[in-house]
């Protein structure tokens, strides 16, 4: 299947629209090591994207998390609580297959610019 190349975000009045954001390195490739560090890496991302728009993790008002496997919740949480702090955004978190080869996470948001 060939995708359209995504827009890193998209902002329609004061909101911010990321799209879904893998755990892919500087050379593009899905970093290897698990699930900790996928997390880590999307989620670092995810934070590069934001604040390429002007926004930070506080602004975000909803994520929504792709997971391969249930058991991979407990390290995404971890790393989410490291970037996010109260009050949490909302969160839908859905466990499905992703299409990049190795990628077991994928996390996208929308924001409030400030």
């Amino acid at each position: 299947m060939t995708m359209p190349p995504p827009s890193p975000a998209r902002c329609a009045g004061a909101l911010v629209f990321t799209s879904g954001q893998l755990a892919r390195g500087g050379d593009g490739a899905i970093v290897a090591g698990g699930i900790e560090l996928q997390a880590e890496r999307a989620l670092a991302n995810f934070a590069a994207v934001l604040e390429s728009e002007g926004c930070t993790p506080a602004d975000v008002v909803k994520v929504t998390a792709w997971l391969t496997d249930p058991a991979h919740g407990t390290a995404f949480n971890a790393a989410y609580r490291r970037l996010f702090g109260e009050p949490w955004p909302a969160r839908s978190t859905v466990v499905s297959a992703l299409l990049a080869p190795g990628a077991l996470i994928e996390v996208e948001a929308v924001a409030l610019r400030p």
